[in-house]
């Protein structure tokens, strides 16, 4: 924006995390105002509309990096507040289908803590940004302008219904409950399509009290996954250590193996899996929350790129696309597709008159990687619905498993695996010719046969305690 040019503004619908990285985009070359139907919270704090952040979040690296280019800093500012930078595979003990993989140098990291958290961090940044404001307790009830332009949006505030505030561009970050198809079909835009594929996963979480001395030692995070290749329903289980000495555990099963919000069944689920060190791991541990409990999971993309979109508009994140939550791809997704945006902004302006279009277009490629990677898996579950994988997908798939079995015993795999799973780079990495040379002499030979806990965190989590004290189950911060 130019001293000559006219002042640009733009209006983000949602106040969560692409929301957010949306309007620190934005802000170069606009003034812009989020419309959030709740009251934004000051500090780390739940809002109604993100009951997913009850549940275990996991900032992998790629996204991490991603959010650091667009907010330089937030990830001192992450761990200043509370949050946990966690190296992999050195502070990770998990069971993939494949096996244990080993714990070994930092081949990637993630950053452990409460959903909450991350957020107040980024929208305190967010929101401090010249030019940004908030427009709170409001809700977007259409989109102004016609099937060519889009000029704005009609908002519901507190103070006045049927409000219009103008724009020049208009972003759709209002997550999974989006409007935005139905917001153009009425300007008659149509042909919009989406896609689904649901594996019926339902997920549980509580938090608990950490022993004494973990946090101190830095505690692991411990996760037992379920193994797809297996036409069982697929269950899993969760520890991760977060700020204030606290460890969040979440269980999820897909359809015919859920969880439930019963507190006498929550650490006998975990117990049940492919190896019960998660359940072993919460016995004793004192409840701080009761047990929140999500379904509606599905697999979810809207192909708003494929359609005639008017001028002025794109949607992100969850609007576009959700994934099956346990593959922490969401943030990540949102995040590095915003830095394609930004640098399409940087090179022809928020005056371009395709610019929506062209954004839109610019979220496709780390959309379209993710939705590959979370629905070749799911749709193998029993009962799973939504579309077949492509032709071809099997022998992709076999690869991957060879991979897979030589991260469990070959570090160069355990790297390369972690390569992609942090999204740090597309599956094309896989296809390396030096990944490829690890692949074709991969085994599980020397694999490991039982969780890689320390002695130390063994002591720590009294594992080594004879039978261990009973399960809590009883009231929310009591034990039985």
């Amino acid at each position: 924006m130019t001293q000559s040019s006219p002042p640009r503004h733009a209006v983000v619908i949602g106040g969560s995390m692409a929301g957010l990285l949306a309007a620190a985009v934005l802000a170069e070359h606009a003034t812009v105002t989020i419309i959030d139907a709740d009251t934004l919270p000051d500090s780390p704090a739940p809002r109604r509309g993100l009951p997913q952040a009850r549940h275990v979040h996991v900032m992998w690296s790629g996204g991490a990096r991603a959010i650091e280019e667009i907010l330089p800093g937030v990830t001192d500012a992450w761990t200043a507040a509370g949050a946990i930078r966690r190296s992999l595979p050195t502070d990770l003990v998990t069971m993939t289908a494949q096996g244990w993989i080993p714990r070994c140098g930092e081949k990637q990291f993630n950053i452990s803590c409460s959903r909450d958290l991350l957020d107040a961090v980024v929208r305190a940044r967010v929101t401090g940004l010249p030019g940004v404001s908030t427009l709170q307790q409001s809700r977007v009830r259409a989109l102004e302008g016609t099937a060519a332009r889009i000029t704005g949006v009609r908002v519901d505030t507190p103070q006045e219904q049927n409000r219009l505030v103008g724009a020049d561009l208009v972003v759709d970050a209002s997550g999974r409950g989006s409007r935005a198809r139905s917001w153009l079909q009425q300007l008659g835009v149509g042909g919009i399509r989406q896609a689904q594929v649901d594996s019926g996963l339902v997920y549980a979480t509580r938090i608990f009290e950490a022993p004494a001395g973990a946090h101190e030692m830095g505690f692991p995070i411990v996760n037992v996954q379920s193994d797809p290749r297996v036409y069982v329903p697929g269950q899993t289980a969760t520890i991760v250590p977060i700020e204030n000495g606290q460890w969040q555990a979440t269980l999820s099963g897909t359809r015919g193996g859920q969880p439930t919000g019963d507190p006498e069944l929550f650490i006998p689920f975990a117990k049940g899996l492919r190896d019960p060190i998660v359940g072993e791991l919460l016995v004793g541990r004192k409840p701080l929350t009761d047990i929140a409990v999500t379904q509606g999971t599905a697999n979810r993309r809207v192909y708003f790129e494929k359609a005639d979109l008017p001028d002025g508009f794109f949607a992100v994140g969850d609007s576009v696309a959700t994934f099956n939550p346990l593959y922490g791809q969401g943030m990540t997704v949102a995040a590095q597709g915003l830095l394609a945006v930004r640098a399409l902004l940087r090179t022809q302006g928020l005056a371009h008159p395709s610019f929506g279009r062209e954004a839109q277009r610019a979220l496709v490629p780390q959309v379209a990687t993710a939705w590959e990677l979370a629905t070749s898996q799911d749709i193998l579950y029993p009962g799973a619905t939504g579309m077949k994988p492509r032709a071809g997908t099997g022998l992709l798939n076999s690869y991957v498993s060879r991979l897979m079995t030589g991260a469990t015993t070959r570090e160069a795999l355990t790297a390369a695996f972690l390569q992609v799973v942090t999204m740090s780079s597309t599956p094309a990495y896989w296809l390396r010719p030096s990944v490829v040379w690890h692949v074709l002499r991969a085994s599980d030979q020397g694999a490991l046969k039982a969780p890689p806990l320390t002695a130390a965190e063994r002591r720590v989590a009294g594992l080594d305690q004879g039978s261990g004290p009973v399960d809590p189950v009883g009231p929310v911060g009591q034990a039985r």
